[in-house]
């Protein structure tokens, strides 16, 4: 079943696949909905853009489709600074709205979701203005959740995706901390990890230097291989995660970003207190590396989808 008012095509197929070609279109469309009705509910003029978090579409097949089952759902959500929903009750409100769009949005694709929780904070945010999240859970488990980070400050989604990825360096950095050695995880959040590792090289991949990207390329392919063939063994996991962290891969990433954000006296080691009205942002320099990928991409799945129609 489809709703075709959400997205163009399906989101989930009988496979439990998912089209992040599709899915990104049913977030973009679910804020679309949530700001109209909040409009016409509460009088409040609330733009909002919203897409996926985590870069799964990185790694997709060239029509969008996932490549192997997707079991968690994030989303991000960029909402205005200085509007009406700096008051709790109106934010309330907000998340109400959302919730009912996205289970409206989903059951479609059997799926009931409830909300779990919301209102925690996102690791390494903005201290002042700190990303909140919106916890919901599937009880006929085809998916775990759908997590929703809400991010204060209205720009493109594109532009967000990149301005988190300095963020999640710093939460990934005790991971993989060579001051502090090796941590003693378990093997499936390690594989989450290392699907992240990816995840973060082929988004900031155009300002990597060639130097890193000669040394970084061929573990990458590795890690891809290992993923695409299913990774399972914890022992597998262990010895890749030790190659990835004895290879300095985050530090790589680090130097990638801290220059063009330095520019600006901006610390990617301390995002958490940046001013407020940086929340989101992100130096021209980058933008004009990262964002056309990610638009190109996205642009490659709708040719090759209406290619397959």
């Amino acid at each position: 079943m489809q709703d075709n008012a959400l997205s163009s095509g399906l989101v989930m197929s009988e496979d439990n696949l998912i089209n992040l070609y599709h899915l990104n279109e049913l977030y973009g469309n679910v804020a679309a909905r949530v700001s109209r009705n909040m409009l016409e509910a509460y009088q409040f003029d609330i733009p909002i853009t919203s897409g996926i978090w985590g870069g799964t579409y990185l790694i997709a097949e060239k029509d969008g489709k996932s490549r192997r089952r997707i079991w968690r759902l994030y989303c991000l959500v960029n909402l205005p600074q200085n509007s009406l929903l700096d008051q709790h009750e109106n934010m309330e409100r907000l998340i109400s709205c959302y919730c009912d769009e996205f289970i409206s949005a989903f059951q479609p694709y059997d799926m009931d979701l409830e909300l779990k929780m919301w209102g925690g904070r996102l690791p390494y945010s903005n201290e002042r203005k700190p990303t909140i999240t919106m916890h919901m859970t599937d009880a006929k488990e085809r998916v775990r959740w759908l997590r929703t980070f809400f991010v204060w400050n209205h720009v493109p989604w594109e532009e967000s995706v990149i301005h988190d990825v300095a963020r999640i360096l710093k939460e990934y950095k005790e991971f993989f901390d060579l001051d502090k050695g090796p941590v003693d995880k378990d093997s499936n959040e390690i594989k989450f990890l290392l699907q992240d590792i990816i995840i973060i090289y082929r988004t900031i991949e155009g300002a990597c230097s060639e130097e890193f990207q000669e040394h970084a390329e061929p573990i990458l392919q590795e890690l891809m291989g290992h993923f695409m063939a299913g990774l399972f063994d914890p022992e597998l996991i262990r010895e890749l995660y030790l190659k990835v962290f004895h290879n300095a891969l985050i530090y790589g990433y680090e130097e990638a970003l801290e220059g063009p954000f330095a520019k600006a006296g901006l610390d990617i080691r301390n995002m958490e207190n940046w001013p407020v009205e940086k929340i989101n942002w992100v130096p021209e320099e980058l933008k004009e590396k990262l964002i056309p990928p990610i638009k190109n991409i996205f642009s490659g799945f709708k040719t090759n989808l209406a290619q397959k129609k």
